[in-house]
Order: C-alpha cells, then structure tokens, then sequence
C-alpha cells in the first residue's frame, strides 16, 4: 500500500472513531441525573476523562496524518518539522504519519 493510502485510510479510520466517541458521549452524559446510586457518577466522570483523552489524542493523531499528507503532495524527501532534518525511513515505515524525527518527538 501507497504512503499516501495508508495515510487516507488511518485518518478514515480516526473520523469514523471520533464520530462514535462523540455520540457515546452524547448519549451517556444525557442519562446523568439526580437520584444515582453513590459511586455511579464517579464511574461516569471516568470513563467520560478517559473517552475526552482519547478524543485528544486521536485529534493529534489525525492532524500530524493531514500534516504528513502534506509533505507528500509537495515532494522530495520527509523533513522534519522541528529541525528540517530527513525523517529516516524506518521511522516512517513505523509511523507512516510521523512528522518529527525522533530527537525532536521526544
């Protein structure tokens, strides 16, 4: 598969999965009441943190792939946002969406 149809089928793959989390969201924070039983509205506040953090990251995700997407479409070799350095291609055969070399990711 191409870079570039890699990179379209991930970012299909994250929209379809921010879709669904932000409809489970909607869902759950609609049957939040009064009248719980103690414990429960924690369990919600958790899981709602954790669905709001995978949110976010996929939204990183999803940017650094319209980023790499970018870079393909002016061509030449993948360059580094943070120092202009060559990403190596072992990294981009890891992470076909990655925007900063290693030193610079970390």
């Amino acid at each position: 598969m191409t870079a570039h149809k890699t990179l379209h089928a991930r970012a299909a793959e994250i929209e379809q999965r921010l879709a669904e989390i932000e409809r489970e969201s909607k869902k759950a924070t609609s049957g939040i009441g009064f009248g719980k039983r103690i414990g429960e509205g924690t369990n919600i506040a958790v899981e709602r943190l954790k669905d709001v953090s995978m949110h976010q990251g996929l939204q990183t995700e999803l940017a650094n792939i319209k980023r790499a997407l970018e870079k393909l479409n002016e061509g030449g070799p993948m360059r580094c946002d943070g120092c202009s350095g060559p990403i190596p291609a072992a990294r981009l055969d890891a992470l076909p969406w990655a925007v900063r070399c290693v030193a610079c990711a970390v």
